[in-house]
């Protein structure tokens, strides 16, 4: 990528791009991590793995110690289940100290280890992510403009364009041409000017960069969870487990979580029932109540990425105190564990604080009730 905008939405992070460069990759390199290629999703043996699968499958199985993978129990869904439109409903997270981080990386590059001890105090996290419908009660009082509509387009996975909308397209991303910059496409549009959110307000509202989830935030009486907050609570009491539930990437069978399935870029099999955003309240809770902090849309956080982290035990970190990207975290729809297998806990990315995809949404942190004024429900159940 250049240094300077080529697209009007900004610089989009290599990380978010996953590039497919060849069939093999360096797990343990230093360098930019490589995508892996498109493979099937289909039951493999061992020996038709791609070297990422083979690394996944073979942290799994370490991770789970030769133990029958059994599910958490989750708890009891029906204080978390809200009525359309309203999703903004919160939960306090007791403090605690926890493991932050993995001694067993995928993407060295990432910054995903250390493992290194953090304490934190309690604070408030939304359950969901932030809906179309909530942003657009946001947006109507305030006039919000976000960047994606001041500059003029937005990054769109091209297999959800449609043709008349592709017969447009002058430019894409040149490592992942799946990556297209659309004019017209903005939150409202999600895959440009001939789409809509109709059956869609109660999806994560994407197409949002960093600066616009801290305008949104500061109009709830809210703030951007700092990464340590948003992987406790991602994690949500366990530690070591490679998801908010386990190491089980399908317990019971099921899908607990909205990531691709099948051969990418060329086919999703949607068998967790979703070719691109899911409703923000689908799939089970974790044992903190919070939904989907994995799969569907990339969360924002506070935190400026960096890659270096501190060995001593930290207490409520917020990050460097100055930087080029933004952190975030918890994967997306597009992800699967044959090029990008970020929808774990401990995995992260990065981008630019003006960067806008189709991929990239966001939740919401306080460290005191926010103001009622703005039509929040405090679910005040002690988890």
């Amino acid at each position: 990528m250049v240094a300077q905008r080529t697209c009007p939405v900004g610089l989009m992070a290599f990380a978010l791009l996953c590039v497919v460069a060849q069939d093999t990759c360096d797990l343990t390199s230093k360098e930019t991590p490589c995508g892996c290629g498109a493979l099937k999703r289909k039951a493999k043996d061992k020996d038709s793995l791609t070297p990422l699968e083979k690394t996944v499958t073979t942290l799994e199985e370490i991770m789970n110690g030769g133990e029958s993978n059994k599910a958490v129990p989750q708890p009891r869904d029906a204080f978390v289940e809200s009525e359309y439109p309203r999703t903004n409903d919160m939960v306090l997270i007791k403090g605690g100290e926890f493991t932050m981080g993995t001694d067993k990386p995928v993407f060295v590059a990432d910054g995903e280890g250390p493992s290194r001890k953090v304490k934190l105090q309690e604070f408030y996290l939304d359950i969901h992510e932030v809906s179309n419908a909530e942003f657009e009660i946001f947006c109507n009082e305030t006039k919000h403009k976000t960047e994606a509509e001041s500059y003029g387009d937005s990054f769109v996975f091209d297999p959800l364009l449609s043709e008349e909308t592709r017969k447009t397209l002058t430019q894409a991303v040149a490592a992942a041409p799946w990556w297209v910059p659309v004019k017209g496409a903005d939150w409202r549009h999600p895959e440009g000017p001939d789409s809509n959110l109709k059956g869609r307000m109660d999806h994560p509202v994407v197409h949002v960069s960093w600066n616009d989830a801290v305008a949104y935030c500061k109009w709830a009486g809210k703030r951007l969870p700092t990464e340590a907050e948003w992987e406790y609570a991602c994690r949500s009491g366990l530690e070591n487990r490679l998801y908010p539930w386990g190491n089980n990437l399908n317990p019971r069978g099921e899908h607990w979580m909205n990531i691709w399935q099948g051969k990418f870029p060329e086919e999703d099999t949607e068998e967790d029932g979703y070719k691109s955003t899911a409703p923000v309240t689908t799939f089970p809770a974790n044992a903190f109540g919070l939904k989907n902090m994995v799969g569907n849309v990339w969360e924002w956080t506070s935190d400026w990425w960096s890659i270096k982290h501190p060995s001593y035990l930290q207490e409520n970190p917020v990050g460097p105190e100055a930087g080029e990207d933004k952190v975030k975290k918890g994967g997306s729809y597009m992800c699967h564990k044959s090029y990008c297998f970020r929808y774990r806990c401990a995995a992260r990315s990065q981008n630019t604080p003006d960067s806008a995809a189709g991929n990239l949404g966001f939740r919401c942190a306080s460290n005191e009730l926010p103001s009622k004024s703005k039509n929040t429900n405090i679910l005040k159940d002690e988890l």
